[in-house]
């Protein structure tokens, strides 16, 4: 799965329009938001397909900004700390997370700045090592 970030215009029924794209064309999003800051609404959106999605978007005249893989990670959710502990692993190897995100299976979705080094951390945190 990848993430889509989308640039969405600060109005009512902007994020109808997009919904309605998307669903036209039979594309489903999986996870994800959307957030005003400073005037702009951006919204970060989980797809499987995201050729598709962009298509629908950008026939709708939807910007899109970025098209990145994420790091897609499982947290114990009855155990408080675990993001803590899950974006200190990141920091202290130098991933930075730009998004962070849940999807439709309350699975924890990540945009890193370097996903080799976070796939990397995903995988020891996976096996237990967060423990």
């Amino acid at each position: 799965m990848r993430d889509l970030a989308v640039l969405l215009e600060n109005r009512p029924g902007a994020l109808a329009e997009m919904g309605e794209a998307l669903g036209s064309a039979g594309v489903s999003v999986e996870g994800g938001g959307a957030f005003l800051f400073d005037g702009r609404a951006i919204a970060h959106f989980l797809f499987e397909d995201t050729v598709s999605a962009r298509r629908a978007l950008e026939e709708k005249g939807i910007k899109v900004l970025e098209d990145r893989e994420v790091l897609v990670q499982k947290l114990k959710q009855d155990q408080p700390g675990q993001l803590g502990k899950i974006s200190r692993m990141m920091a202290d190897a130098g991933v930075n997370i730009e998004v962070i995100y849940s999807d439709h299976q309350n699975q924890l979705i990540l945009v890193v700045d370097d996903v080799e080094k976070g796939q990397a951390v995903s995988e020891m945190w996976k096996r237990g090592a967060s423990l």
